[in-house]
């Protein structure tokens, strides 16, 4: 039997809103597609699959959003990694056109599904910032703004002072801002779409880890704890938690820890005087730092901190003590909360997608855009389930490729942290 793990001690588990039913399995099951993994990819799956009248079954090892999904720093960004340009050079005109559309339409996807199954999750859509602090950065800011403007985008660049304006603080030289991101509520969301794939016909089930994945005749057949699933498909999307479910595939991505700390509320006029109008920043650096004011007027700042689990902000009080350099009214405000968990990072730094056998689809490595882009690959992966592998998706799909060396992820994490934090103080 498996052993539930409580939840993260997150701000978002505290707050939070109830959590659908989604029992252990406990008989055995004959489905058209068994989905590994409860977070956004697979339940969004299931509820794309379920729309169209496919019997699709989650299984989860805890509950849906424990992982990255219901903890992750709340911002619905747009885009991928790599600009539009080098997208469109690594993968062919077609492809990589179809695949900027997709990428950079992910966020209108994700809040228009919000709205339609009118999900209680803070859902904002207050626009992205993605903000340098250093000369050299700023360049690769603005070649990115061009180059999504080129493309017709709702996208502009913002100098100094409008940056000063917007986020209160004079450390940034410029920034992009795109008018389609936002954020919201991770954990609430996770158990929306719970809910929303329930109410569609999907099944959920927590508590039920997949512990041997095989071919039975033209079938698949999943061992749970309690009972075994028969599928015609499967779809594993199990992304910083993938195991050894299927061979070599944990290889393939490294399970980086991201933290965030969060306030209590923050007075109202200390929060406009941080983010008046209330977008979400993200910067352009080695090492990446986000944050968000939520709808409570909490600071969420978000970054690298250990590889290790965290129960307290000051796990990680350099976001604390940065969060003061930001802006210092914030001396002497109460930190409640600090948490984290396992995203997953690819080699190339695209979200990878795999076809690694008849009838088997998986989906990893969103890369830190886990929210909006996870979400609307939802909807690419019921369409291959359901037509096969003569349907075209808006993002390649690849052969599973090892990591070299990857056994010693956790010490290259750490190096790269610390060589990034340098890098990103030199502004080099």
């Amino acid at each position: 039997m498996t052993t539930r793990l409580p939840l993260p001690p997150s701000l978002y588990a505290d707050t939070a809103v109830a959590p659908v039913a989604t029992p252990p399995l406990d008989v055995d099951k004959n489905v058209s597609v068994a989905i590994v993994g409860g977070g956004y990819t697979g339940l969004s799956t299931a509820l794309h699959l379920a729309e169209q009248g496919v019997e699709a079954l989650v299984l989860e090892a805890q509950e849906p959003g424990w992982g990255a999904s219901g903890n992750n720093g709340g911002h619905t960004n747009p885009g991928l990694k790599h600009d539009p340009d080098q997208i469109e050079a690594d993968f062919g005109p077609e492809l990589g056109r179809r695949m900027i559309e997709f990428a950079y339409g992910t966020t209108n996807f994700t809040h228009d599904l919000i709205r339609r199954y009118q999900i209680p999750c803070e859902a904002r859509q207050n626009g992205t910032l993605r903000a340098a602090y250093h000369e050299a950065s700023t360049a690769a800011i603005e070649k990115t703004a061009q180059q999504c403007i080129r493309r017709g985008m709702p996208v502009k660049y913002l100098n100094r002072a409008q940056l000063r304006e917007m986020t209160g603080t004079d450390r940034y030289v410029g920034a992009m801002l795109d008018t389609r991101g936002g954020d919201l509520h991770p954990l609430s969301y996770a158990r929306g779409l719970a809910r929303a794939a329930i109410s569609a016909g999907a099944k959920v089930h927590g508590e039920t880890p997949a512990l041997s994945l095989r071919r039975e005749g033209s079938r698949w057949r999943i061992e749970t704890p309690r009972a075994v699933v028969h599928a015609d498909k499967v779809l594993l999307a199990t992304n910083g938690f993938t195991d050894d479910l299927w061979p070599a595939l944990r290889r393939t991505i490294v399970p980086v820890f991201s933290s965030i700390a969060a306030t209590a509320p923050l007075s109202d006029a200390v929060a406009r005087s941080i983010m008046p109008t209330r977008p979400v920043l993200y910067e352009s650096g080695h090492i990446t730092v986000y944050y968000r004011i939520d709808q409570q007027n909490r600071l969420l700042m978000g970054g690298r901190g250990p590889m290790r689990w965290i129960k307290s902000p000051y796990d990680v009080a350099y976001l604390m003590r940065y969060a003061e350099r930001l802006w210092p009214q914030l001396k002497g405000v109460a930190w409640t909360h600090g948490w984290n968990s396992r995203l997953a990072i690819t080699a190339d730094h695209y979200p990878h997608v795999h076809e690694p056998a008849e009838s088997v689809l998986i989906s990893l490595g969103c890369n830190g855009r886990g929210v909006a882009l996870a979400t609307a690959m939802g909807a690419q992966l019921a369409r291959r389930l359901i037509g096969g592998a003569t349907v075209e998706i808006d993002m390649p799909i690849t052969g599973i490729k090892p990591i070299p060396l990857h056994a010693f992820w956790p010490v290259g994490v750490t190096t790269a942290v610390i060589a990034g934090r340098v890098r990103d103080r030199l502004g080099i």
